[in-house]
C-alpha cells in the first residue's frame, strides 16, 4: 500500500484542471506570459503533477518568508525549501504584474502554455537570509547561493496555478512516473513497502549493495528515482547516469527494483533538501528514504570546509520522523573486502581488515584522464557506458576564457592562440572575441551592467555547445564582472559534458598602458563623456578573485603568454 501524501491529498493538478484544459488554453492564448528559467520548469513540474503537495503554486510571500525560518508553510504544515517564481522590475512593469492578475506560464523549450498562475503579490526578499537561513551560508562556493546571487531576479511571484499541461518530453518517456502513475504502478505490482533511492550521480556496485541490503531488511522493494533536473554544476550528464542505471537495473534480484526519474532541480542545501526530498518520495508512494552521508552537500566551502556535517540531513529527517511519516534508512558506507570480494557496511567490518575504495571525485578524475576502473569497483556495462560519454582527455573540448580591460592584449593572445591549437590538431578551435560577436548575437544589446551580463550568458551557451562537441573555444569579452565570469563558468561545467573544462585567464595590463597604447582613441572618447559606462574609465573592472592563469603584456611578450596558457592544457591533460 503506497504512503499517503504529504498534507493528506495528492494535488494533481493536471487531473483536477483537465475537464477545463480547453478552455485554460484559450484564456492562455489571451495572456501576458512568463517564459519559465530551465528550474522554473522544474518546480512547475513537481507543483502540477502533485510532487510538491501541499503546494498548488509558487509560494506568496508569508508561505515563503514561513519556510525560510521555520521550515514549515505559513498554515503549519511542515514544508523545508521555498519554492518561487522570481521575476524582474522589469518584467513586473511590462506584464502588470499585480494581486489578481493571471499569466500564462511558458515552456522555455517550445513555448507551450503550461499553466496559469493567479498572482497573490509580488515581493521583494532578502537573498543574505535566504542563503544563511536555508543553505548555511552567504557563500558563493555553494552553487544554490551563486545561483542566487547570479541568476534569480530581484522579485518573487506568489499564487496559484491552474495546469494546462504537462510538459512534453521526448527522452526516457517511458520512465518519467507522475506520482499518481507511480502510486499505480506499486498497486498494480502489490508493492506494500517502497525503500526510495535518491542519487544524482552514476551508480555503481556499493550502491548496487547498499539497496539490495536495504530492501531485504525491510522486505521491500527498491525504487532508484534519480534526479534529471538541474543537479550541481560539473556532474554527470543525466543521459549518460540514465544509460548507467538502466544498465544496473539488470543486476538486480528480478522483481525487487523499479526506475522512475525525477524532474527536480536540486538546490544541494544538505539536511533541509533530505527533508524535501523525503516529502517527495512520500507523495511518489514510497514508504522508506534511504538518506545519506552528507545527503545532497555541495562539497567544500570557502575555506575548504564540508559545508554540511556528514549526518546533519540523518539527524534533521529523524527530528521530522512523526511528521514526515515516512521511515529514513540512515545511508551505510559500504566498502570492498578484497579477501572475500563482497561489498560490507563499513562499521560491520573488523578493525585490521584491508577495505578499498574508489571516491566520487576520483571516479570523474579516472574518467577525465581515461585511467582505469577496477571490476571490483564498478560493472563492466556500466563502465563501457561512461567511457562513451568520457572520451579520452586529449579529446575532449575544453573553454579558455580571457578577460581583460579594452587594448589588454586579450584578443591578440586569443588570435595567436587559435593558430597555435590549430597547428596542434586534434581538434577545431573556435575563436569568440566580443568585438566580432556583438553585431551577430547581441546586436540589440548596449553595454549596461544587465546588458553585458546577457551578452555573456549569450556567449556562454555558445561556448559550451561547442566545448560539449569536443571543439577547443577561446572567449575573449572584457567581462568586468566577477558574477558574469562565475556565470559563464558555471554554464560551460554544467552543460558543457565531458567538455566542460574551464579555464580563466586574466589579462591583467595595467589600464595606464592599456589608454596609452590605444591608437583608436577609445578611452580618449570615454574620458571626454563620449561613449558611457566605459570599463576602466567609469565603470569599474572587477579583478577576477580565481584565475587559473595570470598574464601581462607589459611584462610578459605574446609568445611567451600563448606558451604558458599551452603549458596550462598539457599541464591538464588536454593536448
Amino acid at each position: 500500500m503506497a504512503n499517503s501524501p504529504h498534507g493528506g491529498i495528492l494535488k494533481d493538478l493536471v487531473a483536477r484542471d483537465e475537464p477545463i484544459s480547453a478552455q485554460l488554453r484559450e484564456e492562455a492564448a489571451t495572456l501576458r506570459d512568463i517564459v519559465l528559467t530551465e528550474r522554473q520548469l522544474c518546480d512547475l513540474e513537481l507543483i502540477i503533477n502533485g510532487g510538491f503537495s501541499p503546494l498548488e503554486g509558487f509560494m506568496n510571500e508569508s508561505d515563503y518568508l514561513s519556510v525560510v525560518d521555520t521550515l514549515r508553510l505559513a498554515d503549519g504544515t511542515l514544508f523545508s525549501m521555498p519554492v518561487t517564481l522570481d521575476v524582474s522590475l522589469a518584467d513586473i512593469e511590462r506584464l502588470g504584474i499585480a494581486p489578481g492578475v493571471r499569466l500564462a506560464l511558458r515552456d522555455p523549450r517550445d513555448d507551450q502554455a503550461l499553466a496559469i498562475i493567479t498572482v497573490e503579490d509580488a515581493y521583494t526578499y532578502d537573498a543574505v537570509k535566504e542563503s544563511i537561513q536555508v543553505f548555511g551560508a552567504d557563500d558563493p562556493a555553494h552553487p544554490s547561493v551563486a545561483y542566487l546571487r547570479n541568476r534569480v531576479k530581484e522579485y518573487y511571484v506568489g499564487g496559484k496555478v491552474q495546469a494546462i499541461q504537462a510538459p512534453t518530453h521526448f527522452d526516457y518517456v517511458a520512465l518519467r512516473y507522475t506520482p499518481s502513475e507511480l502510486r499505480s504502478h506499486f498497486k498494480k505490482l502489490a508493492w506494500r513497502k517502497v525503500v526510495a533511492f535518491q542519487t544524482r550521480n552514476p551508480m555503481h556496485r556499493a550502491h548496487r549493495e547498499l539497496t539490495v541490503r536495504a530492501a531485504r531488511q525491510r522486505q521491500a522493494n527498491v525504487l532508484i528515482h534519480p534526479v534529471v533536473g538541474l543537479t550541481k554544476p560539473g556532474d554527470v550528464d543525466h543521459y549518460t547516469r540514465v544509460r548507467v542505471y538502466e544498465a544496473i537495473m539488470a543486476k538486480y534480484p528480478n522483481g525487487m527494483g523499479h526506475l522512475a526519474l525525477l524532474p527536480l532541480a536540486m538546490r544541494m542545501a544538505g539536511p533541509r533538501e533530505a527533508v524535501w526530498h523525503a516529502i517527495i518520495r512520500k507523495n511518489f508512494g514510497a514508504t522508506h528514504f534511504i538518506v545519506g552521508r552528507d545527503h545532497a552537500g555541495p562539497g567544500k566551502n570557502s575555506q575548504g570546509k564540508d559545508f554540511y556535517g556528514p549526518y546533519d540531513a540523518q539527524e534533521l529527517v529523524e527530528k521530522y520522523k512523526d511528521e514526515l511519516q515516512i521511515e529514513m534508512v540512515p545511508f551505510q558506507m559500504m566498502t570492498y573486502l578484497p579477501s572475500t570480494d563482497e561489498y560490507q557496511p563499513i562499521d560491520e567490518i573488523p578493525a585490521g581488515t584491508q577495505t578499498l575504495d574508489i571516491s566520487g571525485t576520483e571516479l570523474r578524475k579516472r574518467l577525465k584522464t581515461g585511467a582505469p576502473i577496477p571490476d571490483w569497483f564498478s560493472y563492466d556495462a556500466v563502465v563501457k557506458t561512461l567511457r562513451e560519454s568520457y572520451p579520452p582527455r586529449h579529446k575532449q573540448g575544453f573553454v579558455l576564457f580571457l578577460t581583460g580591460l579594452h587594448n589588454s592584449g586579450k584578443d591578440v593572445i586569443a588570435k595567436a592562440l587559435q593558430v597555435s591549437l590549430n597547428e596542434q590538431g586534434g581538434r577545431s578551435v573556435s575563436l569568440l572575441l566580443g568585438e566580432t560577436l556583438r553585431p551577430d548575437l547581441t546586436p540589440q544589446l548596449g553595454y549596461t551592467s544587465a546588458e553585458r551580463h546577457e551578452n555573456l550568458q549569450r556567449i556562454s551557451f555558445v561556448a559550451s555547445e561547442l566545448a560539449r562537441a569536443g571543439a577547443a573555444v577561446i572567449a575573449a569579452p572584457i567581462a568586468p564582472e566577477e558574477r558574469s565570469r562565475t556565470l559563464v563558468r558555471d554554464t560551460v561545467l554544467q552543460s558543457g559534458g565531458a567538455g566542460g573544462n574551464f579555464f580563466l585567464i586574466h589579462v591583467a595590463t595595467p589600464l595606464e598602458h592599456c589608454e596609452s597604447t590605444d591608437r583608436r582613441g577609445v578611452y580618449a572618447q570615454a574620458r571626454r563623456g563620449e561613449i558611457k559606462g566605459f570599463v576602466g574609465v567609469d565603470t569599474e573592472y572587477e579583478t577576477p578573485k580565481k584565475a587559473d592563469l595570470v598574464v601581462d603584456v607589459t611584462t610578459q611578450s605574446v609568445p611567451e603568454i600563448v606558451h604558458s596558457i599551452v603549458l596550462l592544457l598539457e599541464t591538464n591533460a588536454l593536448l
